[in-house]
């Protein structure tokens, strides 16, 4: 009877500790889901960072062509930074000869590409000053201090003062220019008709464009 009654209580003991193993084992489960549950519910969403935006790059301004002749040690074609004046181009043809009639150009001026620069010589002087000094034609805006006169100001009447250029040659010059508009370079003037490379050489050393 004794031995009966014991093996009860140790089938009861083992079902207890059974099931305080399943309850422990269901326990610890459910910490652990909650822990999983939790850990994604708080876990901060990934932040994204942007890179900067590309700038684009600063245009650089093109240089100014120039071109120098006359009176100056190195004649010929220079560039020359956007902003620059006609002494700084004096300056990179090696400056005025001994026989430069340098009053005659404004140093001050500032350069356009494409701009030609002359410097007359002391013998050209004496030819320059009337001209100069003629009211009657310095009215007009063609004509530069150093005497040259400018295709896309220049008057019907200033054009006509140029070698092989005549009343006629003059009002189709200025016709080109209204119709086409000013002239880029001193050699478009050869796309005015009646204008050949054999007249522009002649007058060529006599005309800027700005």
């Amino acid at each position: 009877m004794d031995d009966q009654q014991s093996e009860t209580e140790k089938g009861l003991l083992d079902g207890r500790q059974l099931t305080s193993y399943f309850l422990a084992a269901l326990l610890g489960s459910a910490l652990t889901f909650g822990g999983l549950s939790l850990s994604n519910r708080t876990q901060p969403a990934p932040i994204i960072i942007q890179p900067p935006p590309t700038l684009a790059p600063t245009a650089t301004p093109s240089p100014l062509r120039i071109y120098i002749n006359g009176a100056v040690t190195s004649p010929g074609i220079y560039l020359l930074p956007t902003g620059s004046i006609a002494q700084e181009a004096i300056r990179q043809a090696g400056g005025f000869t001994s026989q430069a009639y340098a009053d005659a150009v404004n140093l001050a001026q500032p350069l356009a590409d494409g701009m030609q620069i002359y410097v007359p010589t002391l013998a050209e002087k004496e030819a320059l000053a009337p001209t100069l000094l003629n009211p009657s034609t310095t009215s007009g805006t063609g004509l530069t201090a150093a005497g040259l006169i400018n295709l896309n100001r220049a008057t019907a009447e200033e054009l006509d003062t140029l070698p092989g250029i005549g009343p006629s040659t003059a009002e189709q010059i200025i016709t080109y220019r209204d119709e086409n508009g000013p002239f880029p370079t001193i050699e478009a003037l050869m796309d005015v008709p009646g204008i050949g490379p054999a007249k522009f050489d002649a007058l060529k050393d006599l005309v800027v464009v700005d």
